[in-house]
């Protein structure tokens, strides 16, 4: 995906995010975050904004903790979010493509231009969904191919790092496949007591050697992987379910 689209999608969610935890209001619980009512998630959410917005803008090159989120609620802190998500749209809009600044999983991700706005955009997608679930109406649609390259961060970036704990004692391999983004929206995931290590491809050795696939339209898989719905489809092992469930929190 180009980065215009990423932005375009960081756009929309976060608009759907602020209009669902408007009618929510502040005391809605969160189902998909049981420890969160939807004023926690707008002032979590918020405050990702303003501190992936500062990045960019100070072309800072260090990591730096978030600001404390506000003690704003209601129509006030909903306005507070929206402000906060227009900053970080326009701040992105606005930045040079070249722009240096400190990014993380920079593997797959060009520039860090393109890697906030990506890490944003879905960032957002998920949190608008928490807000959706707390206001108890049907999910906004999440697009197949936008869904298929969150599934690819989550795999390829966040558990590549060494502070995933999706781990076996011994080596396991669960496959992941969303099955209406293309023939290439297949993820062989390689499980030992390190961080996990994970292949997008189709054929070879790692297609038949799985033993469990999890399976669905992306967005679903999407949702489930980030803990936010069951899985579609299991066969083989459903161990790796479980594992999966109770170990891979970000």
């Amino acid at each position: 995906m180009e980065n215009a689209e990423f932005l375009q999608t960081l756009d929309r969610e976060g608009q759907l995010l602020a209009a669902a935890a408007a009618e929510a209001g502040p005391d809605a619980k969160v189902p998909s975050c049981p420890q969160w009512q939807t004023r926690d998630l707008l002032r979590h959410t918020g405050s990702v904004h303003r501190w992936a917005a500062a990045f960019v803008a100070d072309a800072h090159t260090a990591p730096r903790p978030m600001d404390e989120p506000p003690t704003l609620d209601g129509d006030a802190l909903v306005a507070w979010y929206r402000d906060s998500h227009r900053l970080l749209v326009d701040t992105l809009a606005d930045a040079p493509a070249d722009v240096e600044c400190w990014t993380f999983l920079t593997a797959h991700s060009p520039t860090p231009l393109a890697f906030w706005t990506r890490r944003q955009a879905h960032e957002t997608t998920v949190h608008r969904c928490d807000a959706e679930a707390a206001r108890g109406a049907a999910l906004s649609p999440i697009a197949p191919r936008f869904a298929a390259d969150g599934i690819d961060e989550l795999l390829r970036g966040f558990h590549a790092r060494p502070r995933s704990r999706v781990r076996t004692e011994e080596p396991r391999v669960l496959r992941v496949r969303a099955v209406d983004a293309g023939p290439d929206a297949v993820w062989t995931v390689r499980l030992t007591a390190g961080p996990p290590v994970t292949v997008r491809e189709t054929t070879g050795a790692a297609w038949t050697e799985a033993e469990a696939e999890l399976s669905g339209p992306a967005d679903q898989l999407y949702l489930a992987l980030w803990n936010r719905a069951p899985v579609p489809s299991v066969t083989g092992d459903r161990s790796l379910v479980e594992l999966w469930r109770d170990t891979s929190g970000i």
